[in-house]
């Protein structure tokens, strides 16, 4: 017999998992039918195109005029060096949003992406080819890297460029993949509740976590239009459930529920830790400093919190760091009391 219900069901647990160096699964649940479509989508849509990124908006070519013309003992015509160079990904350092970079090469040479990591701008993908120089040649240019979101044509940059400069198609978007998958769980006998699986991969710019955690953020902003005249009051409802964040609630779980052996286990409740988020929020060498942690179990504990996504010297945002810190000394106090 179906209940009636006066709200839908809170989903409440939020799951990371790290599967590489620039990609995630992030699992959230359980939503009432249909609604993890309704949230899934526009969050896919918004990672692909509100993601802040770099990418070079033009090319100043010393000897060249033009996309098609090419250079003296350069191997690959403009053209393809355009090609090449597009597929290299920026990033520029400190909290500038636009730069203009020079290089100088001579030949013989091979270019790739980590020759053109400077003060300036580190290349994330430093293993791309640009271009191939014969013995006697000379390769000299500028770019112009900007950042911005999603994707830009080179026809639209074109009257903004300086003069010598060929505009280039503009690939802001650093998120390389991101999908979805929803699947039925079962929640007080009901089969038919939902769970939300996204995999976000980026190409280095950014990390995935912080990838999602921005989009999470325009989303918010985006639907926040409405308070202007619906004077919509979330604050109060932020307030009481912000002590409840879907991260701080994971990193509170009893050391228990890692399965450690017993020996690691007793190790570090006779130092006097109880949740996973006191490892969470202690670097490697801080491990290796609790008395009479040997080094197998220490090899354990990092494999142990690897697996539950918080790998040892992960740094959590400052908010979320904030308030597991509060969680634990109130839960041990409260303990102790």
């Amino acid at each position: 017999m179906k209940r009636i219900k006066t709200s839908p069901f809170m989903p409440s647990e939020v799951n990371i998992e790290q599967i590489g160096a620039n990609r995630v699964r992030i699992t959230a649940y359980p939503f009432e039918t249909g609604y993890a479509i309704s949230l899934a989508h526009p969050i896919r849509r918004l990672l692909l195109g509100s993601t802040i990124g770099y990418a070079p908006i033009g090319v100043k070519i010393e000897g060249a005029s033009h996309e098609f013309d090419s250079v003296r003992g350069m191997l690959e015509d403009v053209a393809v060096f355009i090609i090449n160079l597009k597929n290299l990904r920026f990033k520029l350092k400190g909290d500038e949003k636009k730069a203009e970079v020079s290089y100088s090469f001579s030949g013989p040479t091979e270019i790739k992406g980590s020759d053109l990591s400077n003060d300036q701008v580190e290349v994330v993908t430093p293993d791309g080819f640009l271009a191939t120089l014969n013995e006697d040649a000379e390769l000299n240019f500028s770019l112009l890297i900007h950042q911005g979101i999603g994707y830009v044509p080179s026809e639209d940059l074109r009257d903004s460029l300086p003069e010598g400069y060929i505009s280039l198609d503009a690939f802001f978007t650093p998120v390389r993949a991101a999908s979805y998958t929803i699947e039925n769980m079962l929640v007080e006998d009901n089969p038919n509740y939902e769970k939300i699986v996204f995999d976000v991969e980026t190409d280095g710019q950014i990390d995935a976590i912080t990838a999602f955690k921005n989009t999470i953020e325009v989303m918010y902003r985006q639907m926040s239009v409405f308070n202007n005249i619906l004077d919509i009051d979330v604050a109060a409802e932020e307030s009481a459930s912000a002590s409840e964040s879907p991260i701080v609630k994971q990193l509170m779980q009893g050391l228990e529920s890692l399965g450690l052996s017993a020996r690691s286990f007793n190790s570090l409740e006779r130092a006097g830790l109880k949740f996973i988020g006191e490892l969470a929020l202690m670097s490697e060498n801080e491990l290796k400093e609790i008395k009479n942690l040997g080094k197998k179990s220490l090899e354990e504990i990092k494999e142990k919190l690897e697996e539950v996504g918080f790998p040892a010297g992960t740094k959590l945002d400052e908010e979320a760091e904030k308030q597991l810190k509060k969680k634990i000394e109130q839960q041990k106090n409260k303990n102790e009391g």
